[in-house]
C-alpha cells in the first residue's frame, strides 16, 4: 500500500472525471451525533491534497446546513473539485425515520435554485435525483434536469436508489454520469439489475455507505446501546439488537484479511468496494464518510489495496447472511421496487 494521491475515473461517457474514492460530506453536518467543524473543515482540506476532488452533500443535509457549510471549500477550491448534490428528499427534523420525496417540475426548479444559492456557485458538476417519486412521470423529472443543463444551471445528471428499467427510462432522456446507491460487503442489492444496466449503459456508479455506515469498521456494535440520541444509525433494522449481535460475527471474515495485510477492517470493505470496478467491468466510486483527517488518510490508502481471488471469495457470502434490512422503509429504495 502507499499513501500516493489515487488515480482519477470517468462516471459516465461524457461525464465528470473524478478520483477513485469520493467523500460523503452528509455527516460533517448532519445524521451522525455531535458534529465538529474544524475537525470537518480539517478533513476536507486532507481529501484534497491526497486526490479526492468528488464531493457529495444533498439539500436535504441539515436542511441546506451541509451545502452552507461546505461553500467555503468550495469557492477556495472550485477548479479542483468536482460538486455532487442532490434533490427531491426531506427528513423531517422531528423525526429522521421519515421521508418526503418530490420529483414534480416546480420543486426540481425551486430546489436547484436553492442549492446553488447556498453552495455559492452559478453551476453543479453532478446533480442527483436523490429519491425516486413514482407518482410523478420519471420523462417530466429527468426532462426537467436536462433542460437544467441546457440551461447552464447544472453540468451532470445522476440518479439514486433508482431501480435498473428506471435507469434505462431515464438514460433515453438525457445522459446519465452516475448512479448512486448503497454497496458495500453488507449491501449487494444492486448487482442483480442496478450494476448490469449501468454497466450497459456506461453510467458509473458512485457506491453510498461503503463502510456500512462504520459498522464493517468495528467502530460500533449496537448502535442503540453505543450512539447518541440523536445519531440516526439507532433507527436502521441491522444495527441494534439481536440483528446487529449477529451481523457483528459477520465481520470475522474481514477482520482475517485486515490482519494478512496488516490494514484495518475499513480499509479491506473499502478495498472490496473499489474492486467492483474490475470484477463488474464499469467505473465504481466509493464515497465514505468521516469527519477526521486520520480517516480519509486511511480510507485514500484502500485504493491501493488489492484483494487476492481467495480474500474475495472469503468475503464474498457475507452479504447473504446479514440480518435486518438497510432501512425500517425500504419502499424508496431500489430494492424495495426492483421486483414490482
Amino acid at each position: 500500500m502507499s499513501d500516493d494521491r489515487m488515480t482519477s475515473v470517468r462516471l459516465g461517457t461524457d461525464g465528470p472525471e473524478v478520483g477513485v474514492q469520493g467523500l460523503g460530506c452528509m455527516g460533517m453536518s448532519f445524521a451522525y451525533g455531535p458534529v465538529d467543524a474544524d475537525a470537518s473543515r480539517a478533513t476536507l482540506d486532507r481529501a484534497l491534497e491526497l486526490g479526492v476532488t468528488l464531493y457529495d452533500t444533498a439539500d436535504a443535509y441539515g436542511a441546506g446546513d451541509n451545502e452552507r457549510f461546505l461553500a467555503p471549500f468550495f469557492e477556495a477550491h472550485r477548479d479542483e473539485v468536482v460538486i455532487a448534490t442532490k434533490f427531491a428528499l426531506s427528513i423531517p427534523a422531528d423525526d429522521p425515520s421519515k421521508r418526503i420525496i418530490r420529483n414534480d417540475s416546480p420543486y426540481i426548479r425551486q430546489a436547484v435554485e436553492a442549492s446553488l444559492k447556498r453552495l455559492g456557485v452559478d453551476e453543479i458538476d453532478l446533480y442527483y435525483m436523490h429519491r425516486r417519486d413514482v407518482n410523478v412521470p420519471l420523462e417530466e423529472s429527468v426532462g426537467t434536469m436536462a433542460e437544467l443543463v441546457r440551461e447552464g444551471k447544472v453540468k451532470h445528471l445522476g440518479l439514486s436508489e433508482v431501480t435498473a428499467d428506471e435507469l434505462r427510462a431515464a438514460h433515453a432522456v438525457h445522459p446519465i454520469a452516475a448512479v448512486q446507491s448503497e454497496w458495500s460487503l453488507f449491501s449487494r442489492d444492486i448487482e442483480a439489475h442496478v450494476v448490469p444496466a449501468a454497466r450497459e449503459l456506461g453510467v458509473g456508479l458512485v457506491a453510498y455507505s461503503p463502510l456500512g455506515r462504520g459498522f464493517l469498521t468495528g467502530a460500533f456494535t449496537d448502535a442503540g446501546k453505543e450512539l447518541s440520541t440523536d445519531d440516526f444509525r439507532r433507527a436502521q433494522p441491522r444495527f441494534t439488537g439481536d440483528n446487529a449481535a449477529a451481523n457483528a460475527a459477520l465481520l470475522a471474515p474481514v477482520r482475517k484479511v485486515a490482519e494478512a495485510h496488516g490494514v484495518s477492517l475499513g480499509q479491506v470493505a473499502l478495498a472490496w468496494v473499489q474492486q467492483q470496478a474490475a470484477v463488474r467491468g464499469l467505473p465504481v466510486v466509493p464515497i465514505p464518510g468521516t469527519r477526521k483527517p486520520s480517516r480519509i488518510t486511511e480510507n485514500v490508502a484502500a485504493t491501493h489495496l488489492v484483494l487476492s481471488e481467495e480474500e474475495l471469495a472469503l468475503l464474498e457470502p457475507i452479504a447473504g447472511r446479514v440480518a435486518g434490512d438497510r432501512y425500517a422503509d425500504m419502499s424508496f429504495t431500489s430494492a424495495g421496487r426492483e421486483d414490482r
